[in-house]
């Protein structure tokens, strides 16, 4: 898959929930566009003063995607953070070892599963369902963890932009249609 593959539905009319989905929805897209088509090397580029590279972004927010995910439906653990032996580097150092392909298949996929469950989420218990958490100060509704899954993937696309423009230069705001 590819950013071109990465489905976006229109929504001028849609409540908060369709709202929410959709604007992270197009944040997907921008930095599937801002990280699409690059080498290993390429993706490994670090730019002075940081350790963060398009790699480790990449891996970053599949993790991000799955985690507030699994927290959205009440569970401990998202699908990738599961799969991780306890000894294993974080998803921003373990991200420089992985082939492009599977960077991007793994953020693919968190995308796809995450995109399932908020659907199923919405029209099933919508955003106000409280989510417990073992701090009850931390307790909140599905919306609050919505609205941090597209603040986290609006974030990286600063991030995503400074490296991207520093690896060949592209620039931009959006994807080409």
């Amino acid at each position: 898959m590819d950013y071109a593959e990465l489905p976006v539905d229109e929504c001028l009319l849609g409540g908060d929930g369709e709202m929410l989905c959709f604007a992270l929805d197009r944040a997907r897209k921008e930095f599937a566009w801002k990280t699409g088509g690059l080498d290993a090397i390429q993706l490994r580029h670090r730019i002075p003063t940081s350790t963060m590279t398009l790699a480790g972004l990449i891996k970053h927010l599949a993790f991000v995607e799955d985690g507030f995910t699994a927290m959205a439906q009440g569970r401990p653990s998202g699908h990738l953070q599961e799969q991780q032996p306890a000894d294993a580097p974080d998803e921003w150092e373990s991200a420089l070892t992985e082939e492009p392909d599977a960077l991007y298949a793994v953020w693919y996929g968190a995308i796809e599963r995450s995109r399932n469950a908020w659907a199923e989420m919405i029209k099933n218990g919508g955003l106000d369902t409280i989510v417990d958490d073992p701090d009850p100060a931390w307790n909140k509704n599905r919306r609050r963890i919505l609205v941090d899954l597209l603040e986290e993937n609006l974030i990286h696309l600063g991030h995503v932009d400074l490296l991207r423009e520093a690896v060949d230069g592209r620039r931009g705001h959006g994807w080409p249609e």
